[in-house]
């Protein structure tokens, strides 16, 4: 009796293992103590069993406009990839396999995606391809991207590659403190941006999706440079305290008004606002201690600004904000954003504004439906606008909610 006849005769169940799961679970077993800089030559030779070869893996650069190779070991590596107008970056943008048929082969690039958050591209060429390369590649782009998050913790190397220019140590501080970039469940994507990406000291933003509720804040600590960015870590550091000992969000106000108050004195302050969206119901809630309103997106325009009272920022002790409150449309966006961005101008110009502002966004949206891509536009757009001057700090943040309708998902509670 083979092995395969008697697992099946035990309860009725084939729990024999097939070719692709065999390369996977060997992957995934050897990978376990495997040092940071042989990740790349174990995925080469396990891709070379599918009759794979010329291994590309490309990281997103810190500005969000490449995807760098990573150098290493049997890795085929080449000049960096445009997000936009590569077929490595359509992989990237849309989450899906692209196939570029080439002299008797077929390159294919393949997103690697750490749950939603899109952290690059796999590229490998094979002699033909067919359902169930597809599928195996496509698990197997998902196991790599996996394991170059878990990896990341223990080396420099993913860092070095997707880092394009000298990074200042408030920079270096920043980055350390962000969660991923993006996030995409059924009833809400959410996508940010920090600039600039080299530069940047007291800008932040914080999400998590605890159950129906997503929780997001962003602050911009005064001041540039170091101090800026120790106030955005003490800022961010009391704010995740504070949302994971379940606190409202005017308790959310206090806690981080306190710590920075405590720790830098009544003459330094961090602008803050914290919102809380139930993605089951799209109702919002938010408190604004000084920034700029954000805007409410519907059917692809800009078609109002979240007016609310305002509170000062943390650190000023502030009085008990008021807490807003709107229920959103399925389909809905927030863009929300730091001053940095509508404030910005080249020397001897006007202000970017917020009139422009929303030009500009109406104008990204006829060009784009997903959420990185509008991130990714206003972001060049204020690269534009900056010149070669960097007068502050900008923060984007979207947020996506698509409705609350998760039937499809209860089998999973």
């Amino acid at each position: 009796m083979t092995e395969g006849a008697r697992n099946r005769s035990k309860s009725g169940v084939d729990r024999s293992e097939g070719f692709g799961e065999r390369l996977l679970g060997v992957l995934l077993d050897r990978a376990h103590e495997m040092p940071p800089q042989l990740i790349a030559p174990l995925v080469s030779e396990e891709v070379a069993r599918v009759g794979g070869r010329d291994l590309s893996i490309l990281l997103q650069d810190y500005e969000q406009m490449l995807l760098v190779p990573l150098p290493g070991r049997r890795l085929t590596v080449g000049d960096p990839q445009p997000v936009e107008d590569s077929p490595a970056g359509e992989a990237f943008l849309n989450r899906k396999a692209v196939e570029v048929p080439q002299d008797g082969s077929v390159r294919m690039y393949l997103p690697l995606l750490d749950g939603s958050d899109q952290i690059g591209a796999m590229a490998v060429t094979l002699d033909s391809v067919d359902d169930d390369d597809r599928r195996l590649l496509r698990r197997l782009a998902s196991l790599v991207a996996d394991m170059i998050v878990t990896k990341d913790a223990y080396t420099d190397l993913f860092f070095q590659a997707r880092r394009r220019a000298p990074m200042s140590v408030a920079a270096e501080i920043q980055w350390s403190l962000l969660p991923p970039l993006s996030m995409t469940v059924p009833q809400v994507e959410v996508a940010g941006i920090l600039e600039p990406a080299y530069e940047v000291a007291g800008d932040s933003f914080d999400y998590a999706l605890n159950g129906d509720i997503l929780h997001v804040a962003m602050i911009d600590a005064m001041g540039h440079g170091l101090e800026a960015a120790t106030m955005a870590t003490v800022g961010i550091g009391a704010y995740r305290h504070a949302r994971r000992a379940k606190t409202g969000l005017s308790q959310v106000y206090a806690f981080m008004d306190k710590a920075i108050d405590e720790q830098f004195g009544p003459d330094h302050f961090v602008t803050a606002q914290m919102m809380c969206l139930n993605i089951a119901t799209g109702r919002l809630q938010w408190v604004n201690a000084g920034h700029p309103a954000p805007l409410l997106i519907r059917d692809r325009t800009v078609v109002d600004r979240l007016e609310s009272p305002t509170t000062l920022p943390v650190g000023f002790g502030g009085e008990q904000p008021v807490v807003s409150d709107r229920i959103l449309e399925p389909g809905d966006r927030l863009l929300c954003f730091t001053d940095g961005l509508i404030e910005e101008h080249q020397t001897g110009g006007e202000q970017f504004g917020e009139e422009q502002l929303i030009e500009c966004t109406n104008r990204i949206l006829r060009d784009h439906t997903a959420v990185r891509p509008v991130v990714r536009g206003l972001s060049h757009r204020l690269k534009q606008e900056r010149g070669n001057v960097t007068s502050d700090d900008a923060t984007i943040f979207l947020i996506e909610w698509r409705g609350g309708d998760a039937d499809h998902l209860a089998t999973l509670d």
